[in-house]
This record gives C-alpha cells, sequence and structure tokens, in this order.
C-alpha cells in the first residue's frame, strides 16, 4: 500500500472515530437529561401524593402549594376537621366553620334563644345587643319600654340614641326640659338652633355683639370679624397708612409692603443697584 493511501485511510478512520465520539456524547446528555426530568416530575408527584395522603377525613388539600383545609360544615381542630354542631334555630356561617342565629333568635350559652320583644317595640337584627328597640316616643328601662315624657318646646326622637327627645329650633336643653336662647342684638341663630353668632361686621363682647371698627383706607376682612388695610397702606396696629415707596422699588403682591425693582437690593428702607457680576 503506498504512502499516500495510508494516510488518506488513517485521516478516514480519525473522522469517523471523532463522530462516534460526537454521537455517543449527545446520547449520553440526552439520557442525563431525560433523568433530570423524570426525577423532578417523579419528586413532585411524590410531594403531591404526599400532600394529599397527608389531609384528614373531611379536608380538600390546597390547589397551589402545600397543607389542606376543612370541607365546609367542619371547623379544624389539632390536626383534624371535626363537624360543626348546628344548634337549634341557627345556621351555618358563611366562612362555612362555624353557625349564627337566625332572625328573632340571639346567642347564649351555646345556643340560640327567642328573643322577647316588649310591647312598644320592635325587633332588631343585630348580633349583639337585646335584639329589640323602643319604638319613637319610648325609651328603655329594663326589660320594658316606657313612654317617653316629651317636655315643652320639645319633639320625641328615636331614644336609642338620645333621652327621647329633643329640643326645637330656638331653645337649648337645660336637663329636664328646653329653655329659649336669647339671641342679642345683630346676631342670628346658628346652624344648630342651640346658640347663636354674630351678625358680618360684629363680634362676640360677653353675651352681646359689638361693631368691628374700621378705620380708613381698610375694609372688613373675608370672616366679617376683623379688617384689612387697603392696598397700598400697612396695618400700624388701630389704622393704615400710606406706604413710602422709595426710588427703584413698587408695591409687592400683599399690596400693604413694597419690594425693589430688579436688579436692585433693599437697604434699610431704599434700594440700591446691585453691582454688575
Amino acid at each position: 500500500m503506498s504512502r499516500t493511501s495510508r494516510v488518506a485511510i488513517e485521516s478516514f478512520d480519525d473522522r469517523a472515530g471523532a463522530g462516534v465520539r460526537a454521537a455517543a456524547l449527545r446520547i449520553g446528555i440526552a439520557i442525563v437529561a431525560a433523568v433530570a426530568a423524570w426525577s423532578t416530575f417523579g419528586g413532585a408527584h411524590h410531594a403531591a401524593a404526599q400532600t394529599a395522603v397527608a389531609a384528614p377525613d373531611n379536608a380538600t388539600a390546597r390547589r397551589y402549594g402545600v397543607g389542606w383545609t376543612c370541607n365546609r360544615g367542619y371547623r379544624r381542630v389539632g390536626s383534624n376537621c371535626e363537624a360543626v354542631v348546628v344548634p337549634p334555630n341557627a345556621y351555618l356561617s358563611a366562612s362555612g366553620d362555624d353557625w349564627e342565629c337566625e332572625r328573632l333568635y340571639r346567642e347564649r350559652e351555646g345556643g340560640c334563644e327567642a328573643v322577647a320583644v316588649p310591647a312598644n317595640a320592635y325587633a332588631e337584627d343585630r348580633s349583639y345587643g337585646r335584639g329589640w328597640r323602643c319604638d319613637q316616643g319610648y325609651r328603655e328601662q329594663g326589660e320594658t319600654c316606657v313612654a317617653v315624657q316629651v317636655p315643652a318646646n320639645a319633639f320625641a326622637v328615636d331614644s336609642s340614641f338620645d333621652k327621647g327627645w329633643r329640643c326645637e329650633r330656638g331653645f337649648r336643653d337645660s336637663g329636664d326640659g328646653c329653655e329659649p336662647v336669647v339671641v342679642p342684638a345683630n346676631a342670628l341663630l346658628d346652624v344648630s338652633g342651640q346658640r347663636w353668632s354674630c351678625n358680618r361686621g360684629y363680634v362676640h363682647d360677653g353675651d352681646t355683639c359689638v361693631r368691628v371698627e374700621v378705620p380708613a383706607n381698610a375694609y372688613l376682612n373675608s370672616a366679617g370679624t376683623g379688617w384689612r388695610c387697603e392696598r397700598g397702606f400697612r396695618n400700624d396696629g388701630r389704622s393704615c397708612t400710606a406706604l413710602e415707596v422709595p426710588s427703584n422699588a413698587h408695591i409687592d403682591y400683599s399690596g400693604n409692603d413694597w419690594e425693589c425693582d430688579a436688579h436692585h437690593r433693599r437697604t434699610e428702607e431704599s434700594c440700591t443697584l446691585e453691582p454688575p457680576r
């Protein structure tokens, strides 16, 4: 065999060996990936199986994550689910793991007893309190409803939130009755109807309303209880004095003081030109 032929055959053998090795490597990688996938699937399946097995009777494994919850009509007690015992005149709560009394019944000592509604009252659908409320014009007294004695210049109201009556507008509660509200001159009843406030331009002074004295060059403030100086004047405590605006200045936004023009600096009561930078 010539030298050229031997070289050609050796080169072919090298290429064939490399191809076989590459194929074997690919097969090995595929086998490893398959084993890993099977391990993952098998582990997850095993964990799910363990979760399912861990759920006690009358419980359901959670769809996501691990753990379990009791079925409706059961409550969790330790690692088990025990049936909720619903007493007579009761029903399962919305959560399904407790019970509530039916209307006109209230919970007492682990059961539901009928609400005894006295005369001049009506049943109230509440989970607390007596389960009833007195009619308007009556108030609670023990387990009964007694008539409210409405004094002069008053009217009956719901007694659950009050003494059973309130004073009419223009009268104030004096304890057992209603006394008139004395409104002084230059005043009027406020929104409550049991107090008064001064008209605009007047202020409280004891039990009277006195006029707000507005000095010259001033006007009533927005509340009507004081005054402000007009634009171009300054408040000196009792009156309004005209502003003395120096050269290179102007009245500021408040209207009651002045500020220097652009490129000027305030120095005491004058404005000086700022030096160039």
